[in-house]
């Protein structure tokens, strides 16, 4: 499970920004093309949070769609999952957005 890597990595980040301050609430964007499952990061959120500044955070998650273009006849495409169809019928598509993982905000004491 790689989630719990990315949850160290993302309370890493939060409590070096942090400058010791208390964290009390994290929000992430997570792009639903991006291979991170957020129930999993839920999951994983209070292991990796234990005996850091974040600990008891409240941690907020904002799933975000996937987009691509269609080759075929240039249309956007809304994707909540790494694959689709045009409404021409084409498979054939350039993903524009949804891989992301950010820290979109966080809050300190």
């Amino acid at each position: 499970m790689h989630e719990l890597s990315v949850a160290q990595d993302i309370v890493d980040i939060v409590t070096e920004r942090s400058r010791g301050a208390r964290i009390v609430r994290i929000v992430l964007e997570i792009g639903m093309l991006s291979a991170v499952m957020p129930d999993a990061i839920r999951f994983c959120f209070d292991i990796a949070t234990a005996n850091t500044l974040a600990e008891g955070a409240v941690l907020e998650i904002l799933e975000t769609p996937g987009l691509a273009r269609c080759r075929a006849c240039e249309a956007r495409v809304v994707l909540e999952r790494p694959f689709g169809r045009c409404v021409c019928g084409s498979s054939d598509l350039e993903w524009l957005a949804g891989e992301e993982l950010k820290i979109r905000e966080m809050e300190i004491a």
